[in-house]
């Protein structure tokens, strides 16, 4: 049986941190929880202090930073076989770990996406969904594949191949850094259908369509340079 370490960057989740841990710890699965706080305000890293009290694995940065660089801290200290992203809201849930999982059982892959257009999910709102597809089509002709959902937050690699990566992102640009490394690794990406339940920008969302430029960006300079 592999080891699974769960990767939750956290910055400003008061409201919903302490359940995202409770559901994550109910998944059936051998597994570690890091928790990284970006330096949170709002309570948030209170919370966490006191996890951490109780043994928990749990990481502080000493000034917000972004959530490319929570995943860096939390990467470097994961002992799983296998890596998984896992959000601090509650817009993902971790039953579908199993999902992600059963290609790698299998021997089908190495690395494994959560597609949040081929599962149930609660209908996002038409700018998001255009958004997001964009930046997936934009993946699909520059890298020669054919994903649904590069923008997924549930990402799934092998060990070995994140942390042989250099991720400089420190922001949202992550995903797409990190899809682009992968590709031109030729690691071939497998995607499973997840359910999904998306907030907005009232519900506590952060990421915004200036994320989606750098996003661009990061797609295309990637594609020529390491």
């Amino acid at each position: 049986m592999l080891k699974l370490s769960v990767v939750i960057p956290a910055y400003n989740e008061k409201g919903t941190i302490a359940e995202i841990i409770r559901r994550v710890k109910a998944v059936d699965v051998d597994k570690e929880i890091i928790i990284v706080d970006d330096y949170s305000t709002d309570g948030t890293r209170e919370i966490l202090k006191d996890l951490a009290a109780r043994g928990e694995k749990v990481f502080f940065h000493e000034r917000n930073m972004g959530k490319g660089a929570a995943l860096r801290t939390g990467f470097k200290h994961a002992a799983g076989d296998y890596i998984i992203v896992q959000d601090a809201d509650l817009e993902y849930d971790p039953d579908d770990y199993l999902k992600l999982l059963a290609p790698v059982l299998k021997g089908r892959a190495e690395v494994v996406y959560g597609s949040r257009f081929t599962g149930e999910h609660r209908d996002m709102f038409f700018h998001h969904w255009v958004g997001n597809k964009f930046l997936t089509l934009v993946t699909n002709v520059l890298y020669n594949t054919t994903l649904s959902d590069m923008e997924t937050c549930y990402k799934l690699f092998r060990a070995d191949i994140i942390k042989s990566i250099d991720i400089k992102s420190d922001r949202f640009n992550f995903e797409p850094e990190i899809t682009a490394k992968v590709l031109k690794k030729k690691v071939r990406i497998y995607e499973v259908p997840i359910s999904y339940a998306g907030r907005e920008f009232s519900e506590g969302k952060k990421i915004t369509w200036a994320d989606g430029f750098f996003a661009v960006w990061a797609l295309i300079k990637y594609r020529f340079i390491d």
